[in-house]
């Protein structure tokens, strides 16, 4: 009786063993099956059970205080959300058709909003096709290959803002065809060609039809090696590159009867014009000091264009060249100091209604999660320049906090 009573209870235990061995291993797989779900290591997002798509989140905001001084008035107090920013990317049925979404929601965004016109919410809408680690190919609206600061994200900047000569020569974005060829390496040379055949009107042009094309390429050379986690495309050393980095590039883009005055922005010309933009960036990091340099140009044909119903009305293209120039270093306690200058020169066809252009920028930074969470500071002293001789300086100082995910 004894002994049957020790198996019956020997049995028991066993049983209970082997069923509470079954639920632990029900528990793991829940958990294993969680992971596959949920992008914590690198976005917020996540991804299909069976890994038929990616979604990941991400939002930035950028909130700004100012105060402008202009010689001979009165001086200007801003306060902003300068730009606010939804984004959405990942991948549908396999890895290497990916997809990019981002929207603005902020006034600087959205720009003026005029009765008849589509609202400007829309900054990229682009579907990528990845058929190798070196190519991508893209259709959609997204940034054209152009200046390398246009590139860098507003959100990866030194300064609150990009330079004057960003604002008047860039590219900015398009609608059409992007291809994208990059050879990286780490420690030897490296190159990346990239082309787009695009609309030419900018982003959400929707009010005409026209026959001409904007022809975007550009050559980026890396002679040291890549720049660590694609560190050309954004603004000072935060990884204190270990050895010298250096990015040489050309870019040429021509935009054929173009409407607008500065291509793919501006306000709409009288007439249609062909543009040609040319821009060559270098940007060298090294330690926690970073230095680049930038020229930007547009060039076109009798710019200036005449409305057929009023002969005193006129409205040009923006022609003429810049250079930008610009010094930081990131110390080990992630606070920088960066200095900036710029000129700007327009062609003699519109320098009697419009500037030459000098600026002089100082910023302080404090990076407190790398460019996602940052407090930035500048002062700045701009004087222009016009064909009488007259000169107007103007002064402003900018406090701006950075958050995003």
């Amino acid at each position: 009786m004894k002994k049957l009573l020790f198996i019956t209870v020997l049995l028991f235990s066993l049983i209970s063993s082997a069923q509470e061995v079954k639920v632990l291993e029900k528990a793991a797989v829940k958990k294993t099956d969680l992971k596959s779900y949920y992008n914590s290591d690198k976005k917020l997002g996540f991804t299909q059970h069976d890994s038929l798509f990616q979604v990941n989140i991400g939002f930035r905001i950028q909130s700004r205080a100012g105060y402008q001084k202009t010689e001979g008035e009165n001086g200007v107090v801003e306060g902003e959300i300068r730009r606010m920013r939804l984004k959405l990317d990942g991948f549908v049925y396999n890895p290497k058709f990916g997809y990019k979404v981002e929207l603005g929601f902020s006034a600087g965004d959205l720009g003026v909003i005029k009765a008849g016109n589509n609202e400007n919410v829309i900054l990229d809408g682009v579907l990528f096709y990845k058929p190798t680690k070196n190519w991508t190919i893209a259709f959609g609206q997204t940034k054209l290959p152009g200046n390398n600061q246009r590139i860098v994200s507003s959100g990866a900047l030194e300064f609150t803002d990009r330079t004057i000569n960003n604002s008047k020569f860039n590219i900015d974005r398009d609608f059409g065809v992007f291809i994208d060829y990059s050879k990286e390496n780490a420690t030897s040379f490296a190159y990346a060609l990239k082309g787009a055949l695009t609309k030419g009107e900018g982003r959400n042009w929707v009010k005409t039809e026209d026959d001409g094309v904007a022809l975007t390429g550009k050559l980026e050379l890396f002679p040291l090696g890549s720049f660590t986690k694609s560190g050309s495309h954004f603004e000072g050393d935060l990884l204190r590159e270990k050895t010298p980095k250096l990015m040489l590039s050309g870019a040429f883009s021509q935009n054929n009867n173009a409407r607008r005055a500065q291509g793919q922005l501006g306000n709409e010309l009288f007439e249609t014009r062909t543009i040609q933009s040319l821009f060559f960036d270098t940007m060298l990091k090294y330690n926690g000091w970073a230095a680049s340099a930038n020229y930007m140009s547009r060039m076109s044909d009798d710019p200036i264009t005449v409305n057929p119903l009023d002969i005193t009305k006129t409205q040009a293209v923006f022609v003429g060249h810049g250079v930008d120039t610009q010094l930081s270093y990131v110390f080990p306690s992630m606070y920088q100091i960066a200095g900036r200058f710029s000129t700007q020169e327009v062609d003699n066809d519109i320098h009697s209604f419009t500037a030459n252009t000098d600026e002089y920028a100082i910023s302080f930074s404090k990076y407190i999660l790398d460019h996602k969470l940052k407090v930035q500071t500048e002062c700045s002293y701009e004087n222009k320049k016009y064909l009488s001789g007259d000169t107007t300086g103007s002064w402003y100082v900018r406090f701006q906090v950075e958050i995003g995910i």
